[in-house]
């Protein structure tokens, strides 16, 4: 009897389901964009559309319909909401980067028309608006001792306030300042310059200069900067605080030495993010600085130029000559921020600290 159960042969009980399944290739999505936009652009050929927005628009969203019927047909509905909502995903970006290639193409061509070596080192001094020539150099010159000044009142104090609130705070005090950051963070520029054109102008009596805007422009960025090197903040583990607490270093020792080096990377991010707002900014200059055809080097007296503001001088003149060097003018400026970024991700990286042996 037992010889009879052991010889009998053991089988297993058919699965009723498999754990593969068809897939699509891993070239569908490019096939299906591809096709999307042939039918896009077909279909607003045929309807007599001009605007290739409309086009896109088409074509997004048959490239999201197409997606959609393919995996479901094969790969079943679950997996199609998966892919549909990375294609929305895709489409999103594409949406987001279309502009700003667009925007950077076309001032980068209408930029470099004008943009040289006298373009750079050169002032409007003596030249007319509607003339050709003349250069940017006061104006960057302007640009560079404003936000340099402005970053140099913001960026302290905010890094200050964001360790007091993430390291100290914790009481009234704190609810209050969380509150008033809130606030500033959604300031107009153009608040920020009435208040300083109230107070150091119209109280005091200064007249317009260069630090008069930076100091608006300090008020713009001071926000930015508490917000984001708060949250850089609160990413750093507690665990380290605490082996450095345990060793007995003191609070502030800690903050200095452990703290700060480990979010470093983010704060100047932050700062950097703050830079690129302010550095933009038209309306504070017009009221406070004034802006100016000939070199000013001193921020403290006297009127001075930007970029901003140069840019929109020019443009308001609107010969060709004064645009061609206003769409110079907004290359540098991109270009001046570009390299800041630069900059500072550098010096973040070289100030980070080392996790390698």
């Amino acid at each position: 009897m037992s010889h009879a159960i052991q010889d009998r042969p053991i089988t297993m009980a058919p699965r009723r389901g498999s754990l593969s399944h068809a897939r699509l290739p891993r070239w569908t999505p490019a096939a299906v964009a591809a096709g999307s936009v042939a039918a896009g652009t077909g279909i607003g050929l045929a309807a007599g559309w001009h605007s290739k927005v409309q086009w896109g628009m088409i074509a997004a969203l048959l490239f999201v319909l197409a997606t959609y019927a393919l995996t479901t047909k094969v790969e079943g509905s679950r997996q199609a909401k998966d892919r549909v909502a990375t294609s929305l995903v895709w489409v999103c970006f594409v949406l987001a980067v279309i502009p700003l290639l667009s925007l950077a193409w076309v001032t980068i061509s209408k930029g470099m028309e004008v943009l040289d070596g006298y373009f750079l080192t050169h002032s409007m001094n003596g030249v007319l608006d509607a003339e050709a020539g003349g250069g940017v150099y006061h104006a960057l010159l302007g640009t560079i001792e404003q936000v340099g000044i402005a970053t140099l009142i913001a960026a302290p104090i905010g890094l200050l306030t964001a360790v007091y609130l993430v390291e100290y705070g914790g009481g009234k005090l704190a609810q209050a300042v969380t509150f008033f950051v809130d606030v500033m963070t959604g300031i107009p520029s153009i608040v920020a310059g009435l208040f300083i054109l109230s107070t150091w102008t119209l109280m005091l009596g200064f007249g317009p200069s260069g630090f008069a805007g930076a100091m608006a422009l300090a008020i713009l960025m001071m926000p930015v900067v508490v917000r984001s090197t708060e949250e850089m903040l609160k990413l750093v583990p507690n665990e380290l605080r605490e082996a450095s607490l345990a060793l007995g270093i003191p609070k502030w020792r800690t903050i200095l030495k452990v703290v700060l080096p480990t979010a470093i990377g983010g704060i100047t991010t932050g700062v950097m993010l703050a830079i690129a707002r302010i550095t933009g900014e038209t309306a504070p200059v017009l009221l406070l600085v004034f802006g100016t055809k000939l070199i000013n080097p001193n921020p403290f007296e006297g009127a001075q130029s930007s970029l901003p503001l140069y840019v929109y001088e020019q443009y308001a003149v609107g010969t060709d000559a004064a645009v061609a060097r206003a769409w110079a003018a907004a290359l540098v400026l991109i270009a001046f921020v570009m390299i800041l970024n630069l900059v500072a991700r550098g010096i973040a990286r070289w100030k980070a600290p080392k996790t390698g042996r």
